[in-house]
């Protein structure tokens, strides 16, 4: 007996297979998975997947990590840019390289803009998205504060958004506004 079709099934047999797939295809339609996490959401709710079943008021530190995270899409935004610029305007020493900085910092730009996003409809993702990028942030922060090319200018423009993008991302208000179950 299998576990996920009530009746026998020979592996090799085309019928257990397009049974097995209707079994998983029903349980992707239903809400059995989504219900484990969450037991208040009916079928129906924020089918549109905007939130707009949410309050309309929004906690301040949501609204302050909402900013926080545009300004740091815009200015990656902006870096994308510039390296597109010099990519076409200077000779590089590599193009393998410069290509693939530039691919990186565009995937980049449109994690954190889609985790802005996420911020303002109320995702609980955003949390876990939100300190990953800020520790990547540190880390390239302090790698500023040393070596052959230190430019601590830039490490403390680099660290101190990153504490407070934390801290933002981890106070309870911010909690209790993306929590899964706050619908």
């Amino acid at each position: 007996m299998c576990k996920w079709v009530k009746t026998a099934h020979d592996p090799v047999s085309v019928n257990s297979t397009s049974n097995m797939l209707a079994y998983w295809l029903d349980q992707i339609n239903s809400f059995l998975w989504d219900n484990a996490v969450n037991t208040k959401r009916k079928p129906g709710d924020d089918i549109a997947g905007d939130g707009a079943f949410r309050e309309a008021g929004r906690p301040p530190m949501l609204i302050g990590l909402a900013v926080l995270l545009f300004a740091e899409a815009a200015l990656l935004i902006a870096v994308v840019v510039w390296l597109v610029v010099e990519l076409v305007a200077a000779r590089p020493a590599s193009y393998l390289s410069a290509v693939a900085i530039l691919v990186l910092v565009a995937i980049s730009a449109a994690w954190i803009l889609a985790t802005a996003m996420g911020t303002l409809r109320g995702r609980s993702w955003i949390r876990g998205a939100t300190v990953t990028w800020q520790v990547m942030q540190i880390a390239i922060a302090v790698g500023c504060f040393q070596g052959l090319y230190a430019r601590p200018d830039l490490g403390w423009a680099l660290l101190v958004p990153s504490i407070i993008g934390i801290l933002l991302a981890i106070s309870p208000q911010v909690v209790t506004a993306t929590r899964r179950d706050a619908v």
